[in-house]
């Protein structure tokens, strides 16, 4: 890896992993259509015109339904309910729930025809990842918690099913067009609930500079900053990234908004980035990588 390559790696392994605590900020002042507004209204804005000058605008028009699907699915569904979940979820525990996406690929993508059958090694991670999702869950929830992780749920079922529809239906068009269109798509479906849930007083600094850096950082430079890093070392190795995300989350959580580290989270963390390694990174090879903000390995996006 060049040296460039291993900055722009670092770039989004950071870049991917901090959402979850920007998202926690934000939701304690802001309704999570707000959130969800701000940030892809802030990407929209930087994408799209990169998009239109590349003239990459004009072929997605031919495959509108399933770039809707594929929205609906990556973006406007999961990002509201990670949102609404973090206002119960710490942070860092939403990361590793989050995590589990590799593994509810592997199940949709088996399901869907995309794999023939599991091998050994990919049976073992889904078991072991599986079984980290429970030691969090017995031993690291609360029952207040439980609606909330079954929001972060629908989020992992959606990170992983956007995929699906992205590779089947969609990986013939540009993917900086497709992120710019996904994200102006839902800006503009939450833009009445954002206006109408806005608060009576303009929201503290911290709040307000949490959904800037989500737009600006963690969604528009970190589209360009991917784009850019496949080029440098390729979608094999880009994919990597995928198991520091939820590492960088748990340690931004722990140190900045001062969430617990238990047993059960290194435990639980462990045992989900294992399984989900192994049940990926098959014969030597990783999934190709996803459009959406946070890079998610896909048997599939």
């Amino acid at each position: 890896m060049t040296r460039r390559g291993a900055g722009l790696f670092i770039l989004m392994s950071l870049v991917w992993g901090l959402p979850y605590m920007l998202i926690k900020v934000a939701v304690r002042h802001l309704t999570p259509a707000m959130v969800v507004e701000s940030r892809t209204a802030i990407g929209a804005i930087v994408l799209l015109p990169l998009a239109c000058r590349q003239g990459q605008l004009r072929p997605l028009v031919r495959a509108w339904r399933p770039l809707l699907a594929y929205t609906v699915a990556e973006l406007a569904i999961p990002w509201w309910f990670l949102s609404n979940a973090e206002r119960r979820l710490p942070s860092s525990l939403s990361g590793l729930l989050v995590a589990t996406v590799p593994l509810i690929g592997l199940l949709l993508a088996a399901l869907t025809g995309h794999r023939d059958r599991f091998d050994r090694r990919g049976l073992a991670g889904l078991v072991l990842g599986l079984v980290g999702v429970a030691v969090l869950l017995g031993l690291d929830i609360g029952r207040g918690e439980l609606g909330a992780v079954g929001e972060v749920g629908i989020v992992a079922v959606g990170y992983a099913t956007g995929p699906l529809l992205a590779s089947r239906y969609l990986g013939h068009l540009s993917s900086l067009a497709l992120a710019a269109v996904s994200l102006a798509l839902v800006a503009l479906a939450y833009a009445p609930a954002a206006v109408w849930q806005h608060p009576d007083r303009v929201p503290p600094g911290t709040a307000v500079a949490a959904v800037v850096v989500l737009g600006l950082v963690c969604t528009a430079l970190a589209f360009v900053a991917f784009f850019e890093l496949i080029k440098e070392v390729g979608s094999t190795r880009a994919t990597v990234i995928t198991y520091l995300n939820p590492a960088v989350a748990v340690i931004l959580g722990v140190s900045f908004l001062g969430e617990r580290f238990k047993v059960a989270t290194g435990v639980g963390f462990v045992l989900i980035l294992a399984g989900s390694w192994l049940s990926t990174a098959r014969r030597g090879n990783l999934p190709r990588p996803t459009m959406s903000g946070e890079s998610r390995p896909e048997a599939v996006l």
